[in-house]
């Protein structure tokens, strides 16, 4: 009863909350809608530095293209989503909707993404039916984004040997890069290949308030 009463006020608060909002392109496969960061249900997207090859074997920036493509579509176009779930890292995951066209289903249609089957079934046959008819990516070919984002994770822990906190609760990423002193969660998209080299005055950190107090900003994705 305890557990069924959890579920209801979990159900109930405002991030269970359908929404909508102007969309901003952040990749292929998630959106920026008003205030909400969205992962698109069901699709998996090239990443945006991922390559593919063309029908004559030439390879070219299909990750970089896909993402283009989608901000040359919906880019500041109004967006209504019917939230599914919230992923392990705390975004929004959710069928979104423009002008009455499901945007996710429209992206696997058209060759631009696969289906997501780990997750979801809804666009198994759209897929089918794009990869028949060789439209977008399919006219070439493509590792598949989740192989992609595996060998490179592979590629990054084989070049930097993971670092670990000597506490095991001071697990928060101090990283410093071009854009500054960017401390990272673990529901931040690059937390696992974050790695932190303290020669560089890169830190570990207890809480989101010694980071902040220290300079450190919050990663944004």
């Amino acid at each position: 009863m305890i557990r069924f009463c959890s579920l209801l006020l979990l159900l109930a608060t405002p991030a269970f909350a359908d929404f909508g909002g102007p969309i901003h392109v952040v990749d292929g496969d998630t959106l920026r809608v008003g205030d909400v960061t969205v992962r698109i249900h069901g699709i998996d997207a090239p990443e945006t530095n991922q390559t593919c090859d063309d029908a004559q074997g030439r390879t070219w920036p299909c990750g970089a293209f896909v993402t283009e493509e989608i901000s040359r579509r919906y880019e500041g176009k109004t967006a209504t989503c019917e939230l599914i779930e919230l992923d392990r890292y705390g975004r929004s995951v959710a069928k979104c909707f423009v002008a009455g066209s499901d945007v996710g289903e429209q992206i696997v249609a058209d060759g631009l993404a696969q289906a997501y089957r780990q997750y979801s079934m809804d666009y198994d046959l759209v897929e089918k039916s794009a990869q028949v008819l060789s439209l977008g990516l399919w006219a070439g070919t493509m590792q598949s984004p989740a192989a992609f984002r595996a060998d490179q994770r592979a590629a990054v822990l084989d070049a930097n040997p993971p670092s670990t906190p000597t506490d095991a609760n001071c697990f928060i990423k101090g990283n410093i890069s071009v854009s500054g002193q960017i401390y990272h969660m673990p529901h931040n998209r690059h937390y696992d290949n974050t790695r932190i080299n303290e020669n560089r005055g890169e830190r570990w950190f207890c809480s989101e308030a010694d980071a902040q107090a220290a300079g450190w900003r919050a990663a944004r994705n």
